[in-house]
Order: C-alpha cells, then sequence, then structure tokens
C-alpha cells in the first residue's frame, strides 16, 4: 500500500512539475522534478524507494530508448554515423582511460581498477538528460542528432566498461583481450537479437491483422511490451538489452513508415498512448534521481573522514576534465571550435549513471568493504546535477540568435499556424470513412479555407489569390454551362431548364464581380453560396426536392460539378495546388449535399454528433501538433500559448453551437 501512494505522489508531482515550469520557463523540468523529488524526501512519513538497477535500466531506460530508437530520423543518423562512433565508443573509451587515472591520481583512495569503473560510468550521456534540453535550447539540427544518437549507443559501452572495470576490482584480474571480445559479442550480439526480436513482433502483428483481429487495444499492448520483453530477453542472454531496445525501435521505424496509410486509428491510439507512457516515465526518472541524492549526499557529508569542501572540489574538478575531454575530442574531429563547445557542454549526465553506480557491490572478493563506494555515488551524483545546470545555464546563452526580424517572427508564426491547420486537416482525411463521408468532406472544405487564408502573407499576396481563385471558378462554371448546353442539344432536358440552370450560373458568376464577396465566398465556402441559387427545400420560391422537375435538374447539377471538378484538376500547377483542393473539397460537399436524401430530425442530429466527435479529434490533434513544435523547440511557449487559445476559441466555439442546438430542440 505504501508504495502504491508513493507511486501515486510521484505521478502528482509529475503533474506540479509542469505547472511550476509554466511560470517558470527559464528552469528546465528536469530540474524542477529533481528539486521536488529532493523534497519529498523530508516529508515525514513518505516511504523511501531504494533504487534497483536492474529493475530501473528495465522499467525506465528500455521504453525511452526504444522510442527514441523508433523517433530518431534514421537517415539523419545514417549520414552522422561516423561521427556518432567516435563519440559512442571513441570518446568513451578515451574517458575511462584518460579520466580513469586522473581521478586515482586526485583521489589515491580510489584504486585505479575502481577509478576506471567511475570514469566508464561518467562518460555516458543520458538520452533522456539530452532530449530534456530540445524544448529550451535552440541547438543546431545536426549537433542535436549527433547528441541524440550518440546517447543511444553510448550507454551500452559504458556500462561494458563499468563491468569489466567493477570486475577487476573485486577479483583483481583484468584481461585486455578477453574484454574486447566480450564487448564486441555483447554490443553485436545486442543489436542483432533486438532487431531480429523487433521484427517478430512486427510480424505477429501482422499475422494477427491477416487474421481479422484489428483489436487497437491489443496492438498497442503488444506494442507496449515490446521493448520490456525484448530488453529481458536479450539481458538473459547475457547481452546488450539497451543496444536491443534501440535497434528494436529502429526496425518499428521502418514498419511504422510502410504502414504509414494502414490502420489511422491504431496509430493515433498508439502515439497517445505513448505519449503518456513517455510522459510519465521521463517525469518519475528525475524525480527517483532527486529521491537518492539526498541519501548519497548525507552519507558523505555526515562521515568525518570526509572533507566536504574537498569532496565538492572533486566533483568540480572531475566534471571539468570530462567537459574538457569532450571538447578536445569533437574539436580534432571536425575543427570547429563552436560546434565544439556546444557538444561538450550538452555532455549530460542522468539518471543512468546513477542507477549503475548503486549496482557497485558492497564488497570485493575477500569480504573487505568496497573503496570507496560512498564517495563514488556521491561523485555521481554531483557530476550529474552539476552538467545539468551548467548545460541549462550556458547553453541557452550561447544558442541565444540575433534580435529577430518581426517580418520573420511573423512568417515563422504564419508557419507554425499552417502546419497545426495542416494537422487537423490530416486526421479528419484520416477518420474518414463510409459512415461520416459527408461531415468529413464538409469539414475538410473548411480545413482548406483556413489553410489557404493562413497562407496570406500581405496584401499583395491575398489580391493574388483571390484574383487566381476567380479566374479559377470562372472556369469551373463555364464547364458548368458547357454541360447544360450539351445536355441541352442531346434532349435530355427542355430550354426552359437550361435556361434556368445557366441563369443560376450566371447569379453566381456576378457574385464573383467584387472582391468584398470573393472574401466572403473565401470564408464562408463555395457549397453554402452556390445553394442559395440552386434552390433549397426551406424556399418554396425555388425549386425543391419535390418538384416534378427535381430530379432532372439534380442530375444535371451533378453532372456539372463533376465536369467542373475535371475542369479545375486540369489546371492544376504546383503554385495554385491549396486553391485547387479547396475549390474541389468545395464541389465534393455540394455533390454529396445533392446525393443524399433530405434528413428526418432524428438523423440530422446523428449526424451532427458525427461531424462534433469528428471535428473534436482533428482539435486534439491541432493540439498535439502545438506541444511537439513547442517540445521540438520550433516555436516559444509564447507562441504555443497563443496557439492554444486559438485552439481553445475554435473549441468553445463549437460547445456554444452544440449548446444553442440543444436549447432549440428543447423549446421547440
Amino acid at each position: 500500500m505504501e508504495l502504491l501512494l508513493m507511486v501515486i505522489v510521484l505521478l502528482i508531482l509529475i503533474g506540479i512539475s509542469n505547472v511550476i515550469n509554466h511560470f517558470t520557463p527559464a528552469v528546465p523540468v528536469p530540474l524542477i522534478q529533481i528539486a521536488l523529488g529532493v523534497a519529498v524526501t523530508y516529508i515525514p512519513g513518505v516511504h523511501h524507494v531504494p533504487l534497483n538497477p536492474e529493475l530501473f535500466l528495465l522499467l525506465f531506460i528500455a521504453p525511452l530508448l526504444f522510442n527514441d530508437g523508433k523517433m530518431t530520423p534514421r537517415d539523419e543518423l545514417w549520414q552522422l554515423r561516423s561521427f556518432i562512433l567516435l563519440l559512442a565508443l571513441g570518446l568513451v573509451f578515451a574517458t575511462v582511460l584518460i579520466a580513469g587515472p586522473f581521478i586515482h591520481w586526485l583521489i589515491p583512495a580510489i584504486p585505479l581498477s575502481a577509478a576506471f569503473a567511475l570514469a566508464a560510468i561518467l562518460s555516458p550521456t543520458d538520452a533522456v538528460a539530452v532530449g530534456s534540453l530540445s524544448g529550451r535550447v535552440k541547438l543546431p539540427g545536426r549537433i542535436m542528432r549527433l547528441l541524440e544518437g550518440e546517447a543511444l549507443m553510448n550507454d551500452a559501452s559504458g556500462l561494458v566498461a563499468f563491468n569489466f572495470a567493477i570486475a577487476a576490482t573485486v577479483t583483481g584480474h583484468f584481461s585486455l583481450p578477453r574484454a574486447i571480445g566480450s564487448f564486441i559479442v555483447i554490443a553485436v550480439g545486442g543489436i542483432v537479437v533486438g532487431a531480429l526480436l523487433g521484427f517478430l513482433a512486427i510480424w505477429l502483428r501482422m499475422l494477427l491483422r491477416r487474421l481479422g483481429m484489428e483489436d487497437v487495444t491489443l496492438h498497442v499492448l503488444i506494442i507496449i511490451l515490446t521493448p520490456f520483453l525484448i530488453y529481458w530477453i536479450a539481458e538473459e542472454f547475457h547481452l546488450s538489452g539497451i543496444l536491443a531496445v534501440v535497434a528494436a525501435g529502429v526496425t518499428h521505424a521502418i514498419e511504422r513508415d510502410r504502414m504509414r496509410t494502414g490502420s489511422a486509428r491504431l496509430r493515433i491510439v498508439s502515439d497517445s498512448t505513448w505519449s503518456v507512457i513517455l510522459f510519465s516515465l521521463n517525469g518519475l526518472v528525475f524525480l527517483l534521481l532527486g529521491l537518492e541524492i539526498p541519501g548519497v549526499v548525507r552519507t558523505v557529508w555526515q562521515d568525518k573522514a570526509y572533507n566536504n569542501g574537498q569532496s565538492i572540489a572533486y566533483i568540480v574538478l572531475i566534471t571539468l576534465v570530462l567537459m574538457v575531454l569532450r571538447f578536445v575530442w569533437v574539436w580534432a574531429s571536425n575543427r570547429q571550435f563552436r560546434s565544439a563547445v556546444l557538444t561538450a557542454l550538452s555532455g549530460v549526465r542522468g539518471a543512468l549513471t546513477l542507477s549503475a553506480a548503486f549496482s557497485i557491490p558492497l564488497t570485493l572478493a575477500d569480504n573487505s568493504p568496497f573503496p570507496e563506494r560512498d564517495l563514488i555515488l556521491f561523485i555521481c551524483s554531483g557530476v550529474i546535477l552539476l552538467t545539468l545546470i551548467s548545460a541549462s545555464v550556458l547553453l541557452p546563452i550561447l544558442t541565444r540568435g540575433p534580435q529577430v526580424d518581426p517580418a520573420l517572427a511573423e512568417d515563422a508564426e504564419r508557419q507554425a499556424r499552417i502546419r497545426v491547420i495542416e494537422a487537423g486537416l490530416r486526421t479528419v482525411k484520416e477518420e474518414k470513412n463510409d459512415e461520416n463521408r459527408q461531415q468529413a468532406i464538409e469539414l475538410i472544405a473548411a480545413y482548406s479555407r483556413r489553410l489557404q487564408m493562413c497562407r496570406f502573407r500581405d496584401r499583395a499576396e491575398m489580391n493574388r489569390l483571390w484574383k487566381e481563385a476567380v479566374e479559377i471558378r470562372l472556369e469551373a462554371l463555364e464547364a458548368e454551362k458547357e454541360t447544360a448546353d450539351r445536355w441541352l442539344q442531346e434532349e435530355r432536358i427542355s430550354p426552359k431548364l437550361a435556361d434556368r440552370f445557366k441563369a443560376t450560373v450566371s447569379r453566381v458568376e456576378l457574385l464573383l464581380s467584387t472582391r468584398f464577396k470573393v472574401k466572403k465566398l473565401l470564408i464562408v465556402g463555395w457549397s453554402a453560396i452556390t445553394r442559395l441559387f440552386q434552390g433549397s427545400k426551406h424556399k418554396k420560391a425555388r425549386m425543391t426536392p419535390d418538384h416534378p422537375k427535381w430530379n432532372a435538374y439534380k442530375a444535371l447539377k451533378l453532372e456539372a460539378i463533376r465536369a467542373a471538378i475535371e475542369r479545375v484538376k486540369g489546371l492544376e500547377t504546383s503554385g495554385n495546388r491549396d486553391t485547387i483542393a479547396m475549390i474541389i473539397a468545395d464541389y465534393r460537399g455540394l455533390e454529396l449535399h445533392l446525393t443524399q436524401e433530405p434528413a428526418h430530425e432524428e438523423r440530422a442530429e446523428e449526424m451532427d454528433a458525427v461531424r462534433r466527435e469528428l471535428e473534436l479529434k482533428a482539435i486534439q490533434s491541432e493540439r498535439n501538433e502545438i506541444q511537439r513544435l513547442f517540445e521540438a523547440g520550433e516555436i516559444s511557449r509564447a507562441l504555443a500559448n497563443n496557439l492554444r487559445l486559438d485552439v481553445n476559441y475554435h473549441e468553445a466555439h463549437l460547445f456554444e453551437s452544440q449548446t444553442v442546438h440543444e436549447e432549440e430542440g428543447e423549446h421547440a
């Protein structure tokens, strides 16, 4: 029961940390979560959670690295493969060989083999900590991809070096050829096993789909269990579970690309579920780190055998050595000073380092205490905090760009709005089916108009787009008239009906004669305008569905719509694609309006509910895109809040319309 309450408390703290970060954006969320974790340890009655290194790697690191492998662009990683290997392998072993003797020289009480072990667990950067920087720091894309690729691979090399150094310390024996051979087997074996098991999981899901089992819950459950099972199986065979889950993540990225047009619902549910899991796991990692730090610090701080000031100096000196080594290594590979400085400061250590330190045995083979184990844990905690703080303080200063030109800022905001609208439009298209076809087409047309209006940069461009839309609309109307003339020649309609049809088209052409009305056209939609002139069931003075000539008129209009769509498609170029899409979407909506039978009141309410549900899904996709852009550092917090206000207004208007409709129904 105590453990359950502790988990609930930690989850609440994750939410609180994000609320605090909203009001203190200068402080990164990981530092806030570490501080909250430290604060919890001083609350009376709170159950302490001992950090089990093996369980920590399985429950937290495995799914996080699996997701990183699945989401990190493979093409960019492949282009940076040589630099990633230089950091993930070369720098790790260079750090062990150089920082290890330095630590032994600085602290003679730590044996050389134990110093090698300490250097090994301090050498890999933490993927979770590195990812936490991306939302605040405008690192160049190449450097960010390099850091992500390094963090995916250097955990395995660092842990392997650490394990051999610990074994040498405990037993007093070490064999370099055996260590190299074991590393190759562990690393390569982990990658191979991870890739094979990843493809096996994909094959299982494909088999279930072929058997007709499209249950989204089952497929999402398989996806969630995949990293845990793959890590556990790889570790059971004494291979690198970390590299195994990374390889499995890459295989799932390949499968994700191939099945992008497959089950849209599965992809949406899977992404939403993973976002909640990753959000929780990321927060729990740093909260657990904060929970462990006070006990580690207290042990050394209260021990009279240690000089507190000297212990802090150890942390500062070792951190500086790690940064200098990292800087020199990167500068020697690319000769770019700024890139080397940014990469050196971005080498953030995280909870993985501390969890590995906790796995250090308490005693040696002769049952004597492991030398300076408490001091090693203290140094690891200090280096983690110092690298996080230095990166959080210095990187925003070094990556701060020049004053942004207002025109460029406006263009960046417009581009962000376009991407948010495109996310909603994409969801509507993915969710479209036979049951909601009419509502989906109407929403697609609405989103297309919003997208078109959002692309206006200035009045001159707005005028150009208006003129472009008018010219295309007039061509479409000409195609409609030609259809009426052809039907008249074929004696499929009477001259009176043909004249009436062409008069309707002429009224719409007249509507296009003034700019103000064109603007109205682009905002409210073509189908709504044309319905004013083609006849409505609500206007008895015009031709209604029960009029004797209605069927002939409707057949002519449908044929004219198809001709207009074909004419419009023939006018498409790379520059007017959005305008063409908007016009076609409007014509499709009008076509559906004509082909469907008048709905009864209950059916109409059901259709309204379907549209609201579809629109709410699109709104949620817009919110998800805003959050993704913010977390990726592509938009500022202020812009993200403005975009969210727009989405909230849209949603509020939707619910307000629903409330008014319900009240009208009650008073009818």
